[in-house]
């Protein structure tokens, strides 16, 4: 061991590896990805937390064959969740390989790839998921033990006057009031910094939230579980409400909520990425 050096330098270090080995290996196999999570939160606002993952997104259609060429790399692979995460693992260190989100209304799709900001990782050259699929993703992540509303404040801060806010609009579709709900809390949190909004994208909004105030449904769903798999259980099981995820509004499977929502008591599970 070097002077100096100590077993957390030495993981780090072999993390480190591990990530520059399989963004090497992607691009060699010209697999398309795009690095998220909390490396993409760095490169956007230059804020670092520390993390103990890789997050990669890929097209659906690929996942099959980046686990073929992480397993012949001779590392650990398996899909974790079928309807949106698989993972590549090697001597403890992990990746996230993310093709949707845990709700399964953020499939990655050619925009992602479209629009994706060239950057700098480990000196390898990659592309990063663009500010407004991680606002979008970000946006519904409100569980109990994580809430990812600072990140979207966060990204808005960095990338206001960048952003594609009539993408953005299309992004949360007919999610709009969470969008809606996400925006109020940045004007909340940086009353200086409200400019970054156009006006016209809160008046749009404000707008919708107007005509839809007066009219009623009888269709009694709970939009919650696509924010929270494990708070919003209650009305699901026993208030009487559907689950949103299921068709014909979502398009998980039964077995796919179970199975993922059976992970959610413990602290600290992800439900997209970092």
């Amino acid at each position: 061991m070097a002077i100096g050096a100590n077993n957390d330098q030495l993981d780090e270090k072999t993390r480190t590896d591990f990530y520059k080995r399989s963004l090497k290996i992607l691009k060699s196999a010209k697999i398309p990805f795009l690095v998220g999570g909390a490396y993409a939160m760095h490169n956007y606002t230059g804020r670092y937390r520390d993390t103990k993952d890789l997050d990669l997104f890929i097209n659906p259609g690929d996942c099959k064959s980046t686990l073929d060429v992480f397993t012949r790399a001779g590392f650990e692979t398996a899909v974790t969740f079928e309807h949106w995460l698989a993972k590549s693992t090697w001597n403890g260190h992990l990746i996230d390989i993310v093709f949707n989100s845990g709700n399964a209304i953020g499939e990655v799709d050619d925009q992602w790839f479209k629009r994706a900001i060239y950057g700098n990782l480990f000196d390898i050259e990659v592309r990063f998921v663009p500010p407004e699929e991680m606002i979008w993703s970000k946006a519904f992540v409100m569980e109990r033990e994580r809430y990812d509303g600072a990140d979207v404040n966060h990204i808005i801060l960095a990338c206001g006057k960048e952003i594609d806010w009539k993408l953005l609009l299309d992004r949360f579709g007919p999610h709009w009031r969470l969008l809606l709900g996400h925006l109020v809390l940045f004007g909340f949190v940086y009353p200086s910094e409200r400019g970054l909004i156009p006006a016209w994208v809160m008046s749009e909004l404000l707008s919708r939230l107007k005509e839809e105030t007066a009219a009623h449904s009888d269709d009694r769903f709970c939009l919650g579980t696509l924010l929270s798999r494990e708070q919003y259980r209650v009305d699901v099981d026993r208030l009487g409400f559907t689950d949103p995820r299921r068709p014909p509004r979502g398009k998980m499977t039964r077995e796919q909520i179970q199975k993922w929502d059976a992970g959610a008591s413990p602290p600290g599970c992800k439900q997209v990425s970092d």
